[in-house]
């Protein structure tokens, strides 16, 4: 059965993931976003709330995540655990441009950006982001909930926790670990395995 793709969020990060629809030939029909001038298609059917999309059956929707990412900020995993305990389905997004090997294992939810690079023996857990031109090399295990952030770099090996954050080109040397919750700063070289609810900053 063809499902519906409606958007949740109209936020920058939104708006990037609509143009990957575009290119992979997807018609996004609906956004759920409290901003009735979002900008989207006139065509596209806002719903005002959770509520209003969650007052449907959930089976005819496929939904694509679109609030972003950022250290501390929690809405976006909020929002996916409240539409998974409906009912609803995330949508898995991977950019025409992006180079995937064919065996990626990615779990539901996930979003590979366009000029993204992610090379074999990876796999990335629920809901992650590789952002725009990010890589990630051969034999990467990615957790749940992280964000790649655009232009990151990670070595082969590359081990992550839950709910990561790996910031705009940060640099991370081969089989380093980086434990649940830990922030890596935006530009940093990371040479030494990471703790839980680590923060690095250059």
């Amino acid at each position: 059965m063809n499902r519906d793709i409606v958007m949740v969020g109209a936020s920058g990060h939104a708006r990037v993931l609509a143009q990957s629809l575009k290119r992979l030939g997807q018609v996004l029909v609906g956004i759920v976003s409290s901003d009735a001038a979002a900008p989207f298609d006139s065509s596209v059917r806002v719903f005002a709330d959770d509520a209003a999309l969650m007052a449907a059956p959930a089976e005819p929707y496929l939904l694509v995540n679109g609030i972003g990412s950022l250290p501390g900020r929690t809405a976006r995993w909020e929002a996916a655990a409240r539409y998974r305990k409906a009912g609803f389905t995330f949508m898995t997004v991977i950019d025409p441009t992006a180079i995937v090997a064919d065996d990626l294992a990615a779990e539901a939810g996930c979003q590979v950006m366009a000029g993204a690079i992610v090379q074999p023996a990876v796999s990335l857990g629920q809901d992650v982001i590789v952002n725009t031109g990010a890589q990630i090399d051969h034999d990467c295990r990615i957790g749940n909930e992280n964000h790649i952030a655009p232009g990151a770099v990670l070595s082969g090996g590359v081990v992550t926790g839950h709910r990561v954050h790996i910031g705009t080109g940060a640099r991370i040397i081969q089989g380093i670990e980086i434990g649940d919750g830990a922030v890596v700063g935006a530009g940093v070289t990371v040479t030494a395995n990471i703790p839980a609810n680590a923060t690095l900053k250059v």
